[in-house]
């Protein structure tokens, strides 16, 4: 942490944000935003407690690996939301040096995480129709939470080498970030001289993980669509497509945005931080409106939840 000039170690950063705002459109923004985080929460929450609830649910993988994935995304906008929020409403408010990295952590490790989940999500959908008569051995509750657990214990362990490295770096004052997270770009250009070992270590961490992640998602419904083109009937096409539209979709968003920002970074200065915006806080809210509307049993599920009933 101390910079190799010998000057005083770096204790704090600011996050510049959207400097260009006035008050009153930061006031909006912040408004917004909040509602957005609200409705955030407390959507997955109730995925996570209708799956919860639900004896039927918790014998199904499929529901298994969504109740995960919300309470994933509960943790995934919780990461930077009230932080952002914190400085639309206070513009200048520095956030320490260890707060910045905690932050960074959280937010790539939950990320890999999701993209850990969305490939479990895609292979599941694969062996549900491609091996439907092995599929209650092969995705066995046990096997399902065992899965679960390997995806979280996998993205929180996959970012502390890369990060634990950048930690280290010489940062130069006055030790602003042209951002509203703590994200690898803007502190890459606030450190005082080139670490292109270490930049090249984190920038192979994570293509890997992006990257392998999407080439499994391709590859299971590379067969999934071999296997249900090869269905004699219209009708068993559409119900087997029909089950994994939900998840495509959420695929489609999250990945889409990742691979504008972090391996086709095209988008700079206000319409990066915009694609940031929207994967940080659009996709997590979008997605329990996906899963609740586009899925049968999950809204049933939810109107025994909200409603009491049996």
């Amino acid at each position: 942490m101390n910079p190799a000039n010998g000057t005083a170690p770096v204790t704090q950063f600011l996050l510049l944000g959207f400097p260009s705002l006035g008050r009153q459109s930061r006031e909006l923004l912040c408004a917004l935003l909040s509602l957005a985080y609200a409705a955030t929460v407390v959507g997955n929450f109730c995925i996570v407690w209708a799956v919860l609830q639900d004896p039927r649910l918790q014998r199904l993988p499929m529901y298994i690996l969504l109740g995960s994935f919300s309470w994933l995304e509960i943790c995934y906008v919780t990461a930077t939301a009230p932080r952002m929020l914190c400085d639309l409403l206070h513009p200048g408010l520095p956030i320490s040096f260890h707060a910045c990295f905690l932050q960074f952590y959280f937010f790539f490790s939950t990320g890999a995480t999701e993209c850990l989940l969305l490939a479990a999500m895609g292979l599941d959908r694969y062996l549900a129709i491609c091996q439907p008569l092995r599929y209650p051995v092969l995705m066995s509750p046990p096997l399902c939470w065992t899965m679960v657990a390997s995806c979280w214990l996998t993205g929180f362990l996959w970012y502390i080498a890369p990060i634990s490295l950048m930690s280290r770096l010489s940062f130069c004052s006055p030790y602003t970030l042209d951002h509203f997270v703590c994200d690898p770009a803007p502190l890459w250009a606030a450190t005082c001289s080139p670490a292109p070992r270490t930049e090249q270590f984190y920038s192979t961490m994570s293509s890997l993980m992006i990257v392998t992640t999407f080439l499994s998602i391709l590859a299971s419904y590379g067969l999934v669509i071999r296997a249900v083109l090869r269905l004699p009937s219209g009708a068993g096409r559409h119900k087997a497509f029909s089950t994994c539209t939900s998840h495509l979709a959420v695929v489609g968003l999250f990945w889409g945005s990742i691979m504008v920002t972090y391996v086709i970074p095209t988008a700079s200065g206000t319409s990066g931080k915009v694609v940031t915006l929207f994967y940080t806080v659009g996709t997590p809210l979008l997605n329990p409106l996906i899963y609740s509307l586009r899925n049968k049993e999950m809204k049933e599920a939810l109107r025994r939840t909200l409603l009491g009933e049996r």
